[in-house]
């Protein structure tokens, strides 16, 4: 979950100008503890927040500028939201990831290489020393096209912050570690791979979203995708927005995290200090949806069979992996020796009557790489859903609607190597209402 938090909240803007007067800053009754709350209840592990946003106000007392909390009237200038997320979210094994805007509107360094660089590895430092463990930062090259000429020292800047926090995740549209997805929409590419070439990126090149979006099956580099994406149109609150509906939400969960991606959320608090009611409650609505959908695995309660097993029937690779409930590192394998391994398969039967559904869930050991390259599902001997990679996790929404049948198969097409499957799904989604003739609602086409 994303908290996009400062000046822009009490000045109804998404872009500040950083001539705004700090004394605007006064969330009166602000609650980190009712952010990581929410958070928790909607299923999230990780919280970032915009300690500093284009407009270069500072959400903690920075030693090298006052253009912070230090001169708000917020806690009488002595107040920290870095510091009160970090306390709200620790309790509650909630990690903590942080958002510093490269271009600074305020600061009068900005646009001279040396200086500029320098004062921004300075407020690196002081994040990355003061806050305990961080672990994920957030780098991005957004800035107006009337900004002043500024070359970032993105080498310096993530050396130090290996050097502060060795096990940090670094964000960008270059990684190194975890990359952006290519848009705001929260959509992955139908065709997602975790492995890209990252001398192939640079961060703020519009040349590269389609890249970002579909990775590179021949990369030589681990990079998973992250769809960020707003719960209201803008990032920031407005009291002119409310957040996006259920059937939303559900289809960028569908197109994020069903397509092999990370969704970072936003969920942006208001000019008090606390997440609107009006999101809280949309989140429970989605969060209880996303339960409702795959609380129950039909798949569960069939037998399984398949092509080949690795080792034979007691060589620990059987089918029955898929549905043991451990979804990365219990996993079926075909046999090496299968003559056929471009259709390699894992098939379900029922044993009490037809099983309802219109979800299909697949998804590989992904600690041991991502590996497939083309796969089909069929119900009763006919095709019912097609795709290129997995990762991950692939959701398959049935684009005609549930489907009634005694048997499931999934045949992997094409793979890097040999295919592992760590878990397979058979799920009914209520919420899911496609066009009769069988296309998705026209204002999901994409």
């Amino acid at each position: 979950m994303f908290f996009h938090f400062g000046v822009n909240t009490f000045t109804d803007s998404e872009w500040g100008t950083g001539r705004e007067n700090p004394a605007i800053f006064n969330p009166t009754v602000l609650d980190a503890a009712q952010w990581v709350d929410t958070a928790v209840q909607a299923g999230v592990s990780l919280v970032i927040l915009t300690a500093k946003h284009h407009d270069g106000f500072c959400l903690w007392p920075s030693k090298y500028t006052d253009h912070s909390v230090i001169s708000s009237p917020w806690r009488n200038g002595k107040g920290d939201v870095v510091q009160e997320l970090v306390n709200a979210a620790n309790p509650r094994g909630v990690d903590v990831g942080l958002y510093l805007s490269p271009w600074d509107r305020h600061d009068p360094r900005y646009g001279k290489n040396k200086e500029y660089n320098e004062y921004y590895l300075a407020q690196l430092q002081e994040l990355l020393r003061k806050y305990g463990s961080v672990k994920e930062i957030w780098f991005d090259g957004a800035k107006g096209s009337n900004a002043p000429n500024m070359t970032y020292d993105f080498g310096d800047w993530f050396s130090l912050v290996r050097e502060l926090q060795s096990s940090i995740n670094i964000f960008s549209d270059a990684g190194p570690d975890v990359r952006w997805v290519g848009n705001e929409q929260g959509f992955a590419g139908s065709t997602c791979w975790s492995t890209i070439n990252r001398t192939a990126l640079s961060i703020g090149n519009a040349s590269i979203v389609g890249y970002l979006n579909t990775g590179d099956p021949k990369g030589t580099d681990w990079l998973p995708p992250e769809c960020d994406v707003s719960i209201r149109t803008g990032w920031f609150w407005h009291k002119s927005q409310s957040p996006k509906p259920l059937h939303q939400l559900l289809q960028i969960y569908y197109n994020s995290v069903g397509r092999n991606c990370v969704l970072l959320l936003n969920v942006p608090p208001n000019p008090t200090g606390l997440i609107s009611e009006s999101d809280i409650l949309r989140l429970r609505e989605f969060r209880k949806a996303i339960d409702t959908v795959f609380s129950s695995n039909l798949a569960e309660n069939c037998s399984a069979t398949a092509s080949s097993q690795r080792g034979g029937k007691d060589g620990g690779f059987g089918p029955e992996n898929v549905v043991d409930g451990d979804h990365l590192w219990t996993y079926w394998a075909p046999s090496d020796d299968d003559d056929d391994k471009e259709h390699h398969w894992i098939e379900f039967r029922a044993s009490d009557g037809p099983l309802r559904f219109n979800v299909v869930r697949i998804q590989e050991a992904i600690g041991l790489g991502q590996r497939i390259r083309q796969h089909e599902v069929y119900a009763d001997g006919k095709r019912i859903a097609s795709g290129t990679t997995v990762g991950h996790k692939r959701l398959h929404r049935l684009e005609k609607g549930a489907v009634h049948a005694l048997s499931v198969k999934i045949k992997i097409t094409g793979s890097r190597a040999t295919p592992l499957l760590s878990s397979v799904g058979l799920h009914f989604d209520p919420f899911w209402h496609p066009n009769p003739n069988g296309q998705p609602p026209s204002k999901f086409v994409r």
